[in-house]
């Protein structure tokens, strides 16, 4: 008889770079300039001087050590081996020079479509948001066709728009997941931190539980030890933020990159569908 196909992997893993199926794209089609994330200046569409002819990065173990932590911290949500692999048929930049410049520009258009459909994705698996599922269901479906689309209409698609759509839908689950989370010890409401700038702020062991953190300033800030279960840290710019023993678990839109740029250990608390940053504390 017949074997049955293998199950398909969870979408969320394909929506993780995998470099073995890229042709260096974040490498060569992104700008960077020399700061603390980056040891020297390139220019969008140059390759990098430590990209190989094999399309992997030459100093990938000692990117920290050389300067380049901001390459530790980036992950393009699988757009990269789309852009490769479905939307030039794999063919390289290199071997189809004439190509090179279209799939530069490409390759960023389809970064923001994975990105909304890591968001689209794990909202669908948010119980409390099952009413939205249907239309969530249709934007995941729309946002996954146009990542199929040639060059010519990515280069036309407004992306902006789309991400405003997204948007809408995703603020609602937002509020029905974290209206879930009820009221702290105390009983009051949880203060809405959307936007806040709490660069530098100490909350360490602070209760965030079902805290709006979407678009939160939380540079360098102080969250050891903080509750932060169902909390939304869409947009949420985590660099050098402490979550040493932070407790994660539940909270979403939390995505690999925020993760990767912020600081922890192996007392952190991760939801299941990230993994611990290998530069973080043992």
């Amino acid at each position: 008889m017949p074997q049955p196909p293998p199950p398909s992997p969870p979408r969320q893993l394909t929506l993780q770079g995998d470099c073995a199926n890229c042709f260096g794209l974040c490498c060569v089609a992104l700008p960077f300039a020399a700061s603390a994330d980056f040891a020297a200046d390139k220019r969008a569409g140059r390759p990098c001087t430590h990209l190989r002819t094999d399309f992997r990065c030459g100093i990938h173990t000692r990117l920290r050590d050389q300067g380049f932590p901001g390459c530790t911290v980036y992950d393009c949500f699988g757009a990269g081996q789309q852009v490769s692999q479905v939307t030039f048929g794999g063919q390289d930049w290199r071997q189809a020079p004439e190509t090179a410049q279209q799939m530069f520009d490409t390759f960023p258009v389809v970064r923001q479509l994975h990105e909304l459909l890591w968001y689209l994705t794990e909202a669908l698996t948010l119980d409390p948001a099952r009413p939205l599922h249907p239309e969530l269901r249709r934007l995941l479906d729309a946002t996954e066709a146009l990542t199929h689309s040639t060059p010519e209409a990515l280069a036309d698609l407004d992306v902006a728009a789309h991400r405003a759509e997204v948007n809408v839908l995703l603020l609602r689950t937002s509020e029905l997941v974290r209206a879930g989370a009820g009221a702290g010890p105390t009983g009051r409401k949880k203060k809405n931190r959307r936007g806040a700038d709490l660069m530098g702020a100490r909350l360490r062991g602070a209760d965030l539980r079902g805290a709006d953190l979407r678009g939160a300033c939380l540079i360098a800030a102080d969250l050891t030890g903080a509750d932060l279960r169902t909390a939304d840290f869409i947009g949420a710019d985590l660099r050098d933020t402490d979550l040493t023993g932070a407790d994660l678990t539940g909270c979403f839109f939390l995505t690999q990159p925020q993760l990767n740029a912020a600081r922890g250990d192996a007392t952190t608390k991760l939801p299941p569908s990230l993994v611990r940053p290998a530069h973080w504390t043992p």
